[in-house]
């Protein structure tokens, strides 16, 4: 394993981010379109004292990027806040909307990527131009004891973040890595409308996975 190496001290980017002129672009095409919308990378939510970080690959179009909170507004976020609060990591309802008044509770998500991509693929530059962010985060998480991937690229993402080779742990649903940095590595599918209507990801296999973070967070 290297040591994690990250060039930007913050854990948040700036609201006018600029590292990545092909999200920049899709970002001001975003804003003039749509000038209600957030149209900015999108930060992490949750307290910093989480044991549980919970890792998506970037802002959907129409969800984060419109609400500006990550998981916020599509198909993935409804079955991923049931599923926190199913678990006890919310407080208060979500109703799809930055402003409804949810909370978490000891948990935090946060994404490899904070601005939306087009097509929802981000280039392998701009995931490496977003890693420290992600370092960041994670390192000024004190309590931090579970990461939960969502998705391969995730996984990969959050390897590289930690200073690990992406083919170091290899991604399997509902697996539980223990790294040398102390932290719990989980993965999951993604819980996207694709996966769960394909039959990839169940709300059963998905609950699952959570069986595994509360045996490291109870």
């Amino acid at each position: 394993m290297n040591t994690p190496v990250s060039e930007i001290a913050q854990a948040e980017p700036p609201h006018d981010c600029r590292q990545c002129a092909r999200l920049v672009a899709f970002r001001t095409q975003n804003a003039e379109a749509h000038a209600d919308w957030f149209n900015a990378p999108v930060p992490s939510f949750g307290p910093e004292d989480a044991r549980l970080l919970i890792v998506g690959l970037a802002p959907g179009l129409q969800g984060a990027n419109k609400t500006g909170r990550p998981f916020t507004g599509d198909y993935a976020g409804d079955l991923l806040y049931a599923t926190l609060e199913k678990f006890g990591f919310t407080s208060g309802t979500y109703a799809k909307h930055a402003g409804d008044g949810l909370t978490l509770r000891d948990c935090m998500i946060t994404n490899a990527v904070r601005c939306v991509p087009p097509q929802n693929k981000p280039t392998t530059e701009e995931m490496r131009n977003c890693s420290g962010f992600l370092a960041a985060r994670i390192a000024q998480l004190p309590r931090l004891g579970v990461i939960l991937a969502l998705g391969r690229i995730a996984h990969e993402n959050t390897l590289a973040a930690l200073g690990y080779r992406k083919s170091a742990f290899r991604f399997v649903h509902a697996a539980a890595h223990e790294l040398e940095t102390g932290h719990v590595l989980v993965n999951s599918y993604h819980c996207s409308r694709y996966n769960t209507n394909t039959g990839r990801l169940t709300t059963e296999m998905f609950e699952a996975v959570f069986d595994v973070i509360r045996r490291h967070v109870s």
